[in-house]
């Protein structure tokens, strides 16, 4: 018996959105980039983009028409596949990583750091001009990596506005190119509390982390792409330096835990893989639809 189209093509969704959920919740490896790969991150931005600040004026006015008007341009029906298949996957990857950050710490930031190293080369290369303005972004990108990787250190807690401070920084991350929002939360601190409380279901924290990281989206998304299409290279730059700099927290947390050099290498390595795998798989998608 044949499914209906519609039945297969939520399928379909829902497998996406598993394999998104999966790399989304790992450090280095970009959720948007296995969106692109399997066709539909056009539609995901599209049906990102539609949310606006429009929604929240005709829900507070009551303005049921409006209101109407502004859901059809959403679209719905996708985002809540989606979003149920990266929520699975969030539940299922966040036990095994904290597993691993237990029992192997210096495996696993090891691997983290291949993730980020190669991912920071994997947006270097797509800058075409290496002119003065974007030589000296990579450095100042750098700098402020190595300022905010040393955040780790600092004691600001996970109280519920820390939380959604991250939820924006995080959820921005999604339409850079090469960057993991899970990298952002690693970097503020927060990754292992919040998987934690991601297992435990730990609702005011995961709400906040969430509500944050729309309210980043509404606000900072265009913003974000005016950047990226306005200012390129010097953006990649910038890019490139932060998550290089910022690796430093990386090498810090893996070091407390043992020697990374001969302990680790072979996972830094084959970090270095899955995003060379990663990349390549995305150039050929590229190259086949242009």
């Amino acid at each position: 018996m044949n499914l209906r189209p519609d039945i297969r093509e939520h399928a379909g969704i829902y497998l996406r959105g598993l394999m998104m959920g999966a790399c989304d919740i790992i450090p280095g490896v970009s959720g948007g980039t296995i969106a692109l790969i399997t066709g539909i991150y056009e539609r995901l931005i599209a049906a990102i983009g539609s949310i606006d600040l429009n929604l929240a004026k005709d829900l507070l006015r009551g303005d049921t028409v409006a209101l109407r008007a502004d859901l059809e341009k959403i679209d719905i029906p996708f985002l809540l596949v989606l979003l149920a298949g990266i929520g699975t996957a969030f539940l299922l990857v966040s036990r095994v990583i904290l597993t691993l950050l237990a029992d192997y710490a210096v495996e696993t930031y090891s691997f983290f750091l291949g993730l980020i190293v190669a991912s920071a080369i994997a947006i270097f290369l797509d800058i075409h001009s290496h002119s003065h303005a974007t030589v000296a972004f990579l450095f100042i990108g750098a700098g402020a990596g190595y300022i905010i990787g040393g955040l780790g250190h600092m004691a600001i807690g996970h109280s519920l506005p820390i939380l959604f401070f991250t939820g924006m920084a995080a959820l921005c991350a999604m339409i850079l190119p090469g960057i993991s929002g899970a990298y952002i939360t690693l970097v503020l601190n927060q990754y292992e509390f919040m998987l934690a409380a991601l297992r435990a279901l730990s609702i005011p924290e995961l709400l906040a982390y969430m509500v944050g990281g729309i309210v980043g989206l509404i606000l900072f998304a265009k913003a974000l792409k005016y950047l990226l299409s306005t200012y390129h290279e010097v953006m990649l730059a910038s890019l490139t330096g932060l998550m290089l700099g910022s690796a430093r927290m990386l090498v810090e947390r893996g070091s407390e835990a043992g020697n990374m050099l001969p302990g680790g290498l072979i996972f830094f390595l084959a970090g270095l893989i899955v995003v060379g795998a990663v990349e390549y798989a995305k150039r050929r998608y590229q190259a086949n639809t242009a």
